[in-house]
């Protein structure tokens, strides 16, 4: 049995750069951190005394006799891919709700990458666990997803990625002194809006937008250097941060129509009238957990009038994924 422990993210600037179609021919980079709200997925052979030879447990409940029957896109992927003749039993927890914003459907892919070969008794270093993860979700199941997700939820912690070619990213860490990482996370708040949504969906028309949008791109792109300088300068002002946090989501709902909604802006004209300097929705947009700086001071008054929804304090990880429980039941490959 293998257990890997994978984090959601939060990207804070330069999402819809690190889409191929924008980053090998412009470059592309965000700033992302790894959270402590994990992904948890559970793997062994299922002995062969079932009438079925693969069970996944995860929202639904399957049981397969042959690979091609499995409904789940990842999971029928990786054994298609995997090519064992035994058969696998899976099972998925997750802290945080699917299709959210946090990077849970690349959180689940690099996981379950994790474990498959980990149950072969194989290490693979957390380059080689994006670069799969990528493969799979663009090449494999055709998705309309970026690749900062599978590199910030394989490495983990909070990161300056670059891109420049499908098969070419460099990740920098942020280094900053304690009291600086504790300012910054005491004035992150995660609001969920209730809303779900396949960012694939939403991913699509932003692709199809970006030849029209490319003032838009390149700012944010250079939103990234400007909040690293923010975060690494002792003498400037984390308001900054948030500052520059409602320019990038200003820009960002400029590049589709589907990134917000009534709601949406509902949600973020309330927080801002709280005390919210400002925030963004996480992931592709449409729906799913919302990220607003406020000052501390400011920060009871800010949840007193989110209440009704769902509010997480944020706190950074720098683990990335890894397996908790390594008990493989077949070690002719260590």
């Amino acid at each position: 049995m293998i257990i890997t422990r994978t984090p959601f993210r939060v990207s804070f600037f330069g999402g819809g750069t690190d889409y191929p179609g924008w980053f090998r021919k412009n470059g592309g980079s965000v700033l992302a951190t790894s959270i402590d709200k994990y992904c948890y997925l559970t793997v062994r052979h299922l002995p062969p005394f079932f009438e079925h030879k693969h069970r996944i447990v995860y929202s639904q409940i399957e049981n397969a006799r042959e690979v091609k029957e499995i409904k789940h896109p990842v999971v029928r992927a990786l054994l298609d891919e995997y090519d064992s003749d035994k058969g696998f039993e899976i099972h998925h927890d997750g802290d945080l709700p699917a299709r959210s914003g946090l990077g849970s459907s690349s959180a689940f892919t690099v996981g379950l990458i994790h474990a498959l070969q980990a149950l072969k008794g194989l290490r693979v270093t957390k380059r080689n666990l994006a670069d799969e993860a990528i493969r799979i979700e663009q090449d494999v199941l055709k998705e309309n997803v970026g690749c900062q997700d599978q590199v910030t939820t394989a490495f983990g912690g909070l990161n300056r990625i670059d891109f420049s070619d499908l098969n070419n990213f460099d990740v920098s860490p942020v280094m900053l002194p304690r009291e600086r990482l504790e300012e910054l996370q005491n004035s992150l708040v995660l609001c969920f809006s209730g809303l779900s949504r396949y960012s694939s969906d939403i991913a699509a028309e932003q692709i199809r937008n970006m030849s029209e949008r490319k003032i838009e791109l390149q700012t944010l792109h250079s939103m990234v250097d400007d909040a690293i300088d923010i975060l690494q300068n002792p003498n400037e002002s984390l308001v900054r941060f948030g500052k520059l946090l409602h320019e990038g989501w200003l820009l960002k709902r400029s590049l589709s129509s589907s990134v917000s909604t009534a709601k949406i802006d509902q949600i973020y004209a309330a927080a801002r009238d709280a005390g919210a300097i400002g925030g963004k929705v996480l992931g592709a947009g449409g729906g799913g957990f919302m990220l607003f700086f406020v000052p501390p001071e400011k920060r009871v008054n800010l949840l007193s009038k989110l209440e009704g929804l769902t509010t997480l304090d944020l706190r950074f990880e720098s683990g990335g994924s890894r397996v908790l429980v390594y008990e493989p039941d077949d070690m002719e490959h260590v």
